[in-house]
């Protein structure tokens, strides 16, 4: 594990089988981490309410109803319609905040002047919070991860298997709340494979992450 040719059998068969997207393609992330672009106001907040929708659903129906309610939004679209497409509450308020503020918000993002500014930024968005908030900028086009259950998992198992690390007692991952020495493992994870492939690690983290979610990587063989 965690080799360039592991990496590439596995980002590979994802391929093979149409599971190389998040909300964009495998190359169009790729493409975005090399050569970031602007996002205009309302593709900034269709980029928001993709990660709102995407927690807690498969990637299939999470585009679906993302599908429909831009189209919705963009035709106008309020509260009570949008809660006749998808039932939750919070996530339709927020997604429909940021639609209304799209111009303000994209704007204010766009003027941060560092990587953590922005990160920072993007966590007082409505509904998006640390993890989220990895996921928004990498599919806005920063080389950042998503430190989410999946990876979290994949980081203890590298530190168990690296002798740079002595991990002892019981290591759980946490998808609210990212344990720093759990972060620190993931890190020194991507800091490999980034060795091993030359890849950008936001780009490494879509994968494994697609990989892991997608049981090309059985968790309990890893820890």
């Amino acid at each position: 594990m965690f080799s360039a040719d592991w990496f590439l059998g596995l980002e590979k068969t994802l391929r093979e089988r149409g599971l190389d997207s998040d909300d964009q393609s495998f190359d169009e992330i790729r493409e975005n981490l090399a050569r970031p672009k602007r996002f205009a106001p309302d593709a900034f907040a269709d980029a928001c309410s993709y990660v709102i929708l995407a927690g807690g659903f498969s990637q299939k129906t999470a585009k679906k109803i993302h599908f429909d309610i831009c189209k919705m939004l963009r035709a106008g679209a309020g509260v009570d319609a949008l809660l006749g497409k998808f039932n939750n509450k919070n996530k339709i308020n927020a997604i429909y905040k940021i639609w209304q503020n799209r111009d303000k918000y994209c704007a204010e993002y766009y003027a941060q002047k560092t990587l953590d500014d922005k990160l920072k930024f993007l966590q007082n968005l409505p509904h998006i919070g640390k993890i989220t908030a990895n996921h928004l900028a990498r599919n806005l086009g920063e080389n950042v991860v998503k430190y989410d259950v999946w990876i979290q998992r994949l980081g203890i198992a590298f530190a168990m298997q690296s002798s740079e690390f002595r991990v002892q007692g019981s290591v759980v991952a946490d998808n609210q709340k990212l344990n720093p020495q759990i972060k620190k493992y993931c890190d020194a994870m991507f800091d490999c494979l980034v060795r091993e492939t030359n890849l950008p690690r936001g780009y490494i983290d879509v994968v494994l992450w697609k990989a892991a979610q997608n049981k090309l990587i059985i968790m309990d063989d890893c820890l």
